[in-house]
């Protein structure tokens, strides 16, 4: 074997060697940082999916020691981190609709609103009552600002009177939800389930279209009305 034949050979496994050097230093510079996104998210596991793990518009590593359970549940629950950046992004656009609000709502009931979603810690399924809450605010949020598709306003008159009228608008939210106003309320209902016809349904009131006519419950104890659609020419 000649020199050349040597220097060769030998110049070929410095470079074997060295890109098998290379090649162990970036998995281990991918695994440390691996271990500090898994770290940063509140997680112990190294593996893709901690790295990808959704986190929520919060720093959890700022929360402490008061920080509630349910801040803590948002932390570890990727769909709960992706519906607290889908309620910020929402909350962005109605206060942008919101700057001229007389009075000012919408900052102290969102304050609200973070008290009554740290109370799912009383709830037997914490992570389903925190996910109704917020898909709850979500839609609410878009209903009220008129940030999705919506149709009407379709009008009511309510036992034959003209004068008790009903007003409604429904949105393309999901789930579906529409808003009644009657006299100086103002009512936000999400649609539940119905053997027939369009129901919806928000706390104490209640709204059920079929065949062209609904029966609404405006209010605890209160009697169930019939009520007909009407136009701007039957006034």
């Amino acid at each position: 074997m000649s020199f050349g034949t040597v220097s060769q050979t030998g110049l070929l496994l410095a470079l074997v060697a060295a890109a098998t050097l290379s090649g162990c230093g970036q998995q281990t510079l991918d695994n440390s940082q691996d271990v500090a996104a898994a770290l940063a998210t509140g997680g112990g596991s190294t593996s893709p999916q901690a790295t990808e793990r959704e986190l929520p518009t919060f720093d959890c590593n700022a929360l402490g020691e008061r920080a509630s359970s349910i801040e803590m549940l948002i932390c570890q629950e990727p769909e709960l981190a992706k519906l607290d950046q889908q309620l910020a992004e929402v909350y962005a656009k109605a206060s942008d609709k919101a700057v001229n609000e007389q009075p000012p709502l919408l900052k102290a009931e969102q304050r609200g609103w973070i008290k009554g979603r740290n109370e799912c810690w009383k709830s037997e399924d914490k992570l389903q009552c925190t996910k109704d809450s917020y898909q709850r605010r979500i839609v609410e949020l878009q209903a009220r600002y008129h940030l999705v598709a919506s149709s009407g306003p379709v009008f009511f008159a309510c036992d034959g009177n003209p004068a008790n009228e009903l007003v409604t608008t429904f949105f393309e939210t999901e789930p579906a939800t529409m808003i009644a106003e009657r006299g100086d309320r103002s009512i936000l209902m999400f649609s539940v389930p119905s053997g027939s016809g369009a129901k919806y349904q928000g706390g104490d009131y209640s709204f059920w279209e079929h065949q062209g006519e609904a029966r609404v419950t405006w209010g605890y104890g209160a009697e169930e009305m019939l009520c007909k659609p009407t136009t701007q020419d039957d006034k």
